[in-house]
């Protein structure tokens, strides 16, 4: 057949189209594929200058020169590095969060994060603590739940011996927040507890002697999270890196090793690599993650930055791969799943010690506590012979080491400074976010909202006989893990009955970890438009108990019951 030779015309579907030359792939910023050029805002000021070289400059200017002169840069980035925020200025409604420049929201004072590793706390440290509420803090120490100790109202020209006192007695703020390690959780009864078969105490010890404040981990992509417990007592599943007691058939008791969780706007559970390691090695295994994670991680948007990305995009058998044989230079064991309780365990009220010596788990309404709280609360441990607190990662405490015969006075003496050993189901249950009282990126009130949410309920269903978990976030940032509560809430702004927007919670339902046997770890359930009013709260959990409690099978949990009954029942 002839070919044509009349040339094709301009926009000819027929015409042979030149080649295109294909698109390289967009760098996301991973330092060992050579992309080191920074490549927003937040890398180039870690770039500029290590985080860690800001407490010389905090300690030798901006203490001794006030706020003002503060470098913006310092202010808000390297901070961080050191346990500090600005707070929010009060009277900036949360329609405002958005809208308002930085410089706008933030007020002269700072919310400071100190380190508590672990959970644990001995007399010294937490008169310490106490005192550097009451002098320095206006009397705030808020618990949080990553074990940390949180104050508010913090002058920077104060932070010089604020640092003197907390390091006289072995505590710090050395990166408290930033992107960078933050504080390692632990199980609050590491070391007492009568179902443990090796205390992981001795490795989160040398992590934080090892590498928090070592330049060489703290520069990373965002900021990285761990949890160390032989027992399922903390939200492993939530950790970038988690290593949770398993005892193998031939090696004895170790570590479970997960990596890749977390929460926010993007929530992932963590994934089991599969190993085993010994107590020794868990040092050396969660170096090797974090040096992965500063390698190969995701430094071009803030909002992909976390480990979990890397490891969704990976897979687990990548992720162990490059860790085996980039990092540690050998093959890790294979190990077995770990065995979960029969039930959620969270310590509150009276328990047996290996020792014969008991535990009493308290708490306070929604972690909110004080400097003078904490000044009796420590008369009280130590009137009853005991020299050790801990917290623990749901905002609640434990005195240690407590004589049998003195339990009962132990927990009447807790009652009368407003730590319940004996709570109800529902402040047993609630948990809140710093909220829009301090935070500059909350829309909504948070503490006071849960201190009235539980008041409410304990009035109107004191005598409720199930578990469910509330969990108020002033924000879709998920700090207080709003996804895997049975009731989550996140705040919004909301349409009121007159047409206005007011405070209120967008409702998740039915979300959990698998923190027992049976458990299957999950986010709440999000039914379309179900929100409700910040000041409706109080009357739509009620409404939701009583019908779980009217329609509930026998044995069946909150979250189960979630998923089986119809839309309508939720509402």
């Amino acid at each position: 057949m002839a070919v044509s030779s009349i040339p094709a015309r301009a926009g000819d579907p027929t015409s042979p189209r030149p080649a295109r030359t294909p698109r390289r792939p967009r760098g996301e910023g991973q330092w060992a594929l050579g992309h080191r050029e920074p490549l927003n805002p937040n890398e180039r000021i870690k770039k500029d200058d290590d985080p860690l070289n800001v407490r010389a400059r905090i300690e030798n200017i901006y203490a001794r020169h006030g706020f003002a002169s503060i470098d913006p840069q310092d202010l808000r980035g390297r901070f961080r590095w050191w346990g500090l925020y600005t707070q929010r200025k009060a009277g900036i409604d949360g329609g405002r969060t958005a809208v308002l420049e930085p410089h706008e929201l933030e007020d002269e004072f700072f919310m400071l994060r100190v380190r508590v590793d672990g959970g644990e706390l001995n007399l010294a440290q937490l008169r310490v603590v106490a005192d550097i509420s009451r002098e320095f803090a206006r009397d705030t120490a808020d618990i949080t739940d990553r074990q940390n100790i949180q104050y508010h109202w913090i002058r920077v020209e104060d932070m010089p011996e604020i640092w003197r006192r907390l390091e006289s007695v072995g505590l710090q703020t050395t990166e408290a927040c930033g992107d960078c390690p933050r504080v390692v959780l632990g199980s609050p009864v590491a070391g007492v507890a009568r179902d443990e078969l090796l205390d992981p105490t001795p490795a989160v010890d040398e992590i934080v002697r090892r590498y928090v404040g070592d330049k060489a981990y703290s520069n990373l992509p965002r900021k990285f999270k761990t949890s160390i417990s032989w027992l399922v007592d903390t939200p492993y599943e939530a950790n970038d890196i988690s290593f949770l007691g398993v005892d193998h058939p031939d090696h004895g008791p170790g570590f479970d090793v997960w990596v890749g969780g977390g929460l926010s706007t993007n929530p992932m559970l963590a994934q089991r690599l599969g190993v085993w390691v010994s107590l020794d090695e868990v040092p050396d295994v969660w170096a090797g993650v974090v040096g992965i994670f500063r390698d190969y991680g995701y430094r071009r948007l803030r909002n992909r930055a976390r480990l979990k990305f890397l490891v969704a995009d990976w897979g687990v058998e990548k992720f162990r791969e490059v860790l085996e044989k980039e990092y540690l230079g050998r093959a890790l064991l294979d190990g077995p799943a770990p065995q979960l309780p029969d039930r959620p365990v969270d310590h509150i009220g009276v328990h047996r010690q290996r020792d014969g010596r008991h535990y009493v788990g308290a708490a306070p309404v929604v972690g909110r506590v004080s400097g003078g709280q904490l000044a009796r609360l420590a008369d009280v441990v130590e009137a009853h012979g005991s020299g050790r607190v801990r917290l623990t990662p749901y905002q609640k405490l434990l005195v240690l080491d407590v004589a049998p015969e003195r339990t009962d006075s132990l927990v009447r003496e807790l009652r009368g400074i407003g730590l319940e050993a004996q709570p109800s189901a529902w402040r047993r249950g609630t948990m809140a976010c710093t909220g829009i009282e301090y935070c500059k990126l909350a829309i909504v009130e948070t503490k006071a909202r849960g201190e009235e949410l539980v008041a409410r309920l304990e009035e109107r269903l004191r005598d409720f006989d199930a578990d469910i978990s509330i969990h108020l976030n002033g924000c879709p940032n998920a700090c207080a893990r709003t996804q895997v509560a049975d009731i989550g809430l996140k705040g919004q702004l909301v349409v009121g009955p007159d047409g206005r927007q007011v405070e209120g919670f967008q409702v998740h339902l039915g979300g959990g970890l698998g923190m027992a046997e049976g458990q299957t770890a999950g986010f709440g359930r999000k039914l379309r438009g179900l929100k409700t009013t910040a000041e409706e709260l109080p009357a739509y959990v009620e409404r939701l108990a009583r019908r779980y409690l009217a329609g509930r099978e026998a044995g069946e949990t909150f979250a189960n019951w979630v998923i089986r009954v119809d839309e309508e029942e939720l509402r």
